[in-house]
C-alpha cells in the first residue's frame, strides 16, 4: 500500500512537471517567428481555399484523440497500418499545409519547432481566418514516435450516441462543456452525404429518418443528399453560416437544424441541453468564444510529450 502510496505521487509529480513544460511563447527565444510563419502560411492557405480553416481545425482534434497531442496522424509511411489511414480519420486534411509551415521553419529554426506544435498553431490561426477567437496556445510539445492505424479505433463519430460522446470525451479528461464547444467547431466547413445516410434514411430502431430533424431540414437534406446518390457529395455542417465561426452552430442544434447526429445528440441529454440553452442564450451567460478558445487550450494539452520525451522530426510525414 505504501509503495503504491509513494509511485503515484511519483506518477503525478511528473505528470504536472511534463504539463509545465507547455508554455505561451515556449519558442521566443530558439525561433521567435515560429507562430508568425504558421500564421501567415494558414492565411495564404486560406486565401485560395475557403475549406482551409475547417480541415485544420478537425486535424488538430483527431490529432489529439488518438495518441494526444503528437503528431503521430502526421507520419506517412505508405502504409495501410499508419495511422491516417483509419477509418475515422476519412477526409482529414491539411497535410501539406503543415508541412510546408515545416519546411519553412527548418530553414529558419533547423530542429526546434515540433509538427505537434505546428498543428496546434495552425488550428487557431485556422479559428481566426474564420472570424473566431484569437488565443494564445501552450507549445512545447515534441513529436511522437508511434503511428498506427489499430489506435484511432475509438475516435468519437458521427453516428455515436450522446452518452458514447460523453465517455469518449471523460477518458481524455474533458467534460460536458467541452463535448459541447468543441462539437461547435462544426460552424465551419462541410459534411460529405457518406456520413448522412443512416441518419436519413434508416435511423434506428423503427427506419426511416432521426424525427429530431426540423422537418423544414429534412427536404433540404434529402434533396441534397438523396438515397441512392453520390455519398461523396458535400454539404455545410452549420446551416446558414458554414463559412463563419459564430454561435449559429448552437442555435441550430436547439432548433432542430443539427446536420450531423452527434451534433442533434447534445440537446438530447440533460447536461450537455444545459451547456447549449442556459449558458448561451440566457441574458449575461458566458462567452461561447472565451468558453471554445479555453476547451482547445485543455484539448491541447491531452497526452502530449514534453521535454526529453518524444522528438522533433525533420519532415512531419515521416520519423527521424
Amino acid at each position: 500500500m505504501v509503495l503504491s502510496f509513494i509511485l503515484l505521487l511519483i506518477t503525478t509529480y511528473f505528470l504536472g512537471f511534463s504539463q509545465s513544460q507547455l508554455q505561451v511563447g515556449f519558442y521566443d527565444s530558439t525561433c521567435p517567428n515560429a507562430e508568425a510563419v504558421v500564421a501567415a502560411i494558414v492565411r495564404d492557405a486560406a486565401a485560395s481555399n475557403p475549406n482551409t480553416a475547417p480541415v485544420l481545425l478537425r486535424l488538430h482534434f483527431h490529432d489529439c484523440f488518438v495518441e494526444g497531442c503528437e503528431g503521430s496522424i502526421l507520419i506517412d509511411n505508405g502504409l495501410e497500418t499508419d495511422e491516417r489511414q483509419a477509418f475515422g480519420h476519412q477526409g482529414v486534411g491539411g497535410f501539406d499545409i503543415i508541412e510546408r509551415a515545416k519546411s519553412q521553419l527548418e530553414a529558419e529554426c533547423p530542429g526546434t519547432v515540433s509538427c505537434a506544435d505546428i498543428v496546434a498553431l495552425a488550428a487557431r490561426d485556422a479559428v481566426v481566418v474564420a472570424k473566431g477567437p484569437f488565443y494564445e496556445v501552450e507549445t512545447g510539445r515534441r513529436d511522437g514516435m508511434v503511428s498506427n492505424v489499430t489506435l484511432a479505433d475509438d475516435m468519437p463519430d458521427v453516428g455515436d450516441s450522446v452518452m458514447s460522446l460523453k465517455a469518449k470525451f471523460f477518458k481524455k479528461g474533458l467534460n460536458e462543456k467541452d463535448l459541447v464547444v468543441l462539437s461547435a467547431a462544426h460552424t465551419i466547413g462541410t459534411a460529405a452525404c457518406f456520413f448522412m445516410g443512416q441518419r436519413l434514411y434508416s435511423f434506428t430502431p423503427a427506419g426511416g429518418s432521426d424525427p429530431s430533424i426540423n422537418p423544414v431540414l429534412l427536404p433540404e437534406l434529402k434533396s441534397t443528399c438523396p438515397e441512392k446518390g453520390d455519398v461523396g457529395v458535400r454539404l455545410p455542417i452549420d446551416r446558414g453560416s458554414a463559412e463563419t465561426f459564430d454561435i449559429q452552430i448552437l442555435q441550430n442544434i436547439r432548433s432542430g437544424f443539427a446536420v450531423l447526429q452527434s451534433d442533434a445528440s447534445l440537446y438530447q441529454d440533460q447536461a450537455t441541453r444545459s451547456v447549449v440553452v442556459d449558458s448561451y442564450f440566457v441574458p449575461f451567460g458566458p462567452s461561447f468564444e472565451a468558453d471554445f478558445a479555453s476547451a482547445m487550450v485543455r484539448m491541447g494539452r491531452i497526452g502530449v510529450h514534453t521535454g526529453s520525451q518524444g522528438t522533433i522530426r525533420r519532415t512531419c510525414a515521416a520519423f527521424n
